[in-house]
C-alpha cells in the first residue's frame, strides 16, 4: 500500500487490500477526515470518500464514465471497456437511458409486483417444510433474476443459468482481489447468450415495450447498434438487474436478526419496510465503488485532478459519512435521510431504483410474515470481501 499525508497523519489505502477487502470502514472514516480527495499513486487514481464530494462530482460534464466504471477497468485494467450504458457519456448515454428508463417508471414496476409477491410466497412454500434454506440461492436471488428477465424481455427460464454466469463474474480471487480468468470467462458467456437474444428479437420484431426493444430501438450517433453491442448492453442490465438486490437483503435479514426490537416493529408493522430498507441500503451498500476519468484538469479540497487519471467514488464511505448522518453507524430503521448515494446520483444514478425498492417490500414482507422469529446461521454463511463488492453469497436462515 502507498501512503498519502495531511499534516503529520499517514494513510494507507489500496482496495485491493487485505485489510481493505476483510474491513473497509475504518479506513473509510480516516479517509474522509484526513484525506477526503485521496492519489493513489499505483493507479495514478484518486479515491472521494465524502458524501457531498461524490454527490457533486457525479453530475460534472469534466469527469467521463467511457473509459470505464470498474476497478478491473480504471485501476488493473483487467477487464475491457465494451458498449454498457453505465460506460457511456452525453449525448449518447443521455438518449439510452431515457429509452430504458421507461421500462423503469413506477408503473410499469407496479405492473410486475404481483408477480414478485405470487413469487416470494411460492418460493416460500417450497421452503416451509425444511429447517432452513438458504437466504439467498434459494430465495432472493431467484426472485431478483426472475424480475430482471420479466424486465428485459428475456425468457424466465434461463434465469438459473443467468444467475450463475453473474455470479461466477463477480467471483473474485480471494488472495489479491480482483478479476479472476473464471469471472472474465463467465461474462463472456453472459455476452454470448445475450448476442444470441438480440439475434432472435431482430429476426422475430415483436411489438414490445420491453428493456431489449428500447436497447434495439436506440441509434448512437456513430452509426447503428450491432448486434454486439446491443448484447452488451443487455448484459450490464442482467447484472444489475440480478446481482446486487439479494446481498442487500441477506445484509438487512443480518441487521435486523442483529437487533430484534427493530425487526419485531416491522413485523408488527409492516408499513416501515420501506424506511428500513433505505436504511439497510446505507448501511450496507454492497457496491464500494464506481468510478469515472477526468477529462479536464480541476482542484478538489487542495488537490490537482488532472486529465487521464480515473477518480474512483467510495459509496460506502458517503453513506457512512458524519457531515450527511447523525450517527451513520447507528442502524436505525426509523431513520428518514433525506437523500443516501446508495443508487448513485446524477446521470449514472440506478436504473432499477424503483425496481429495487419493490423487491425490498415484497421480500422482507414475506420474509417477517411468515418467519418473524428466523435465526441466522453466519457459522455456514459464505461471505464475499473484494475490492469491488462486499456481502454475502450464500446465507442460511434457520425457520422457528
Amino acid at each position: 500500500m502507498l501512503a498519502s499525508c495531511l499534516g503529520m497523519t499517514t494513510i494507507q489505502y489500496d482496495p485491493f487490500s487485505a485489510e481493505v477487502r476483510e474491513n473497509p470502514l475504518p479506513i473509510y472514516k480516516r479517509l474522509r477526515d484526513e484525506s477526503p480527495v485521496h492519489y493513489m499513486p499505483e493507479y495514478d487514481a484518486w479515491a472521494i470518500s465524502r458524501f457531498q464530494d461524490i454527490w457533486d462530482l457525479s453530475s460534472r460534464t469534466d469527469l467521463s464514465a467511457a473509459r470505464g466504471t470498474t476497478p478491473a477497468q480504471l485501476l488493473t485494467k483487467d477487464q475491457p471497456v465494451s458498449a454498457m450504458i453505465n460506460l457511456m457519456d452525453p449525448p449518447d448515454h443521455t438518449q439510452l437511458r431515457s429509452a430504458i428508463r421507461k421500462c423503469f417508471l413506477p408503473k410499469n414496476v407496479r405492473a410486475v409486483e404481483p408477480l414478485a409477491r405470487q413469487l416470494a410466497n411460492d418460493l416460500l412454500d417450497a421452503v416451509s417444510g425444511q429447517a432452513e434454506f438458504d437466504a439467498i440461492n434459494d430465495f432472493a436471488a431467484r426472485l431478483s433474476v426472475t424480475v430482471a428477465c420479466t424486465a428485459i424481455g428475456l425468457p424466465v427460464e434461463d434465469g438459473p443459468q443467468l444467475t450463475k454466469l453473474v455470479q461466477r463474474f463477480f467471483s473474485h480471487d480471494p488472495d489479491a482481489g480482483g478479476m479472476t480468468d473464471a469471472g472474465l470467462a463467465a461474462l463472456g458467456e453472459l455476452n454470448a447468450y445475450c448476442e444470441d437474444m438480440v439475434k432472435a428479437r431482430r429476426r422475430s420484431a415483436p411489438d414490445s415495450t420491453d428493456a431489449i426493444d428500447a436497447v434495439l430501438r436506440f441509434e448512437p450517433s456513430g452509426g447503428g447498434l450491432s448486434d454486439v453491442d446491443a448484447a452488451s448492453h443487455v448484459t450490464m442490465l442482467i447484472i444489475g438487474g440480478s446481482e446486487t438486490f439479494p446481498k442487500v437483503f441477506a445484509s438487512g435479514l443480518l441487521r435486523l436478526w442483529e437487533h430484534p426490537e427493530q425487526r419485531a416493529r416491522l413485523a408488527e408493522d409492516p408499513s416501515g419496510i420501506d424506511d428500513a430498507f433505505n436504511e439497510i441500503l446505507r448501511y450496507d451498500m454492497p457496491t464500494q465503488f464506481l468510478g469515472r476519468t477526468v477529462v479536464s484538469d480541476f482542484q478538489l479540497h487542495g488537490e490537482t485532478l488532472r486529465a487521464g487519471q480515473p477518480v474512483i467514488f467510495l459509496y460506502a464511505s458517503a453513506n457512512r459519512d458524519e457531515r450527511e448522518f447523525e450517527d451513520p453507524d447507528v442502524f436505525d430503521i426509523a431513520r428518514k435521510p433525506a437523500r443516501i448515494l446508495s443508487f448513485g446520483a446524477g446521470n449514472h444514478a440506478c436504473l432499477g431504483t424503483h425496481v429495487a425498492r419493490m423487491e425490498g417490500r415484497v421480500c422482507f414482507g414475506a420474509v417477517l410474515e411468515r418467519f418473524p422469529e428466523y435465526e441466522l446461521d453466519l457459522e455456514k454463511s459464505v461471505r464475499l470481501r473484494t475490492e469491488f463488492v462486499q456481502g454475502f453469497a450464500s446465507l442460511p436462515l434457520r425457520i422457528r
